[in-house]
């Protein structure tokens, strides 16, 4: 149980740096744009409405999205763009933080486990297992890049 609480213990510190510096990261960008060419968009009703939305029903948001991958720095940063209040924005990241820190911290101790197990008893399996995880990722990759690239069949014209 010492090493879940280590760990969990130091995942939270890293999670209140890294989340609370993306919302102040908003907060400075949101700054610099009312002071822009976009000031008089960011004066709007509509964006108004939204911004009173976020600051009052945001945190749950802000909260919620610790528990998801590749959301927490977008709801983060747009708390911090939507000026939510401290008052409301800490809590929310306190409590998302304390979860995050807490899955991640039993959840990557019983794979590391499991992984220190298998290479223990059956090094061949582990190292398969390994190699086969590795695979999968490059050809996940790859697969990725390759339906992204825009298709070279079009018409190109050159400039003399």
């Amino acid at each position: 149980m010492d090493k879940v609480a280590l760990t969990a213990g130091a995942l939270y510190a890293i999670v209140l740096l890294r989340a609370g510096g993306t919302f102040a990261v908003g907060r400075l960008a949101a700054a610099g744009a009312r002071r822009s060419r976009f000031a008089e968009r960011t004066s709007s009703a509509k964006f108004r409405r939204a911004e009173r939305a976020i600051q009052r029903w945001g945190a749950p948001v802000v909260a919620v999205s610790f528990l998801t991958v590749g959301f927490q720095t977008a709801a983060n940063f747009l708390a911090g763009t939507m000026r939510m209040p401290l008052s409301r924005y800490l809590p929310a990241l306190f409590v998302g933080g304390a979860a995050w820190s807490l899955i991640y911290a039993t959840a990557g101790i019983g794979v590391l486990e499991v992984l220190g197990r298998l290479f223990a008893e059956q090094t061949a399996l582990g190292v398969s297992a390994v190699a086969v995880l590795v695979l999968l990722v490059c050809g996940a990759v790859v697969y990725r890049r390759r339906r992204a690239a825009p298709s070279v069949g079009g018409t190109v014209t050159e400039e003399a």
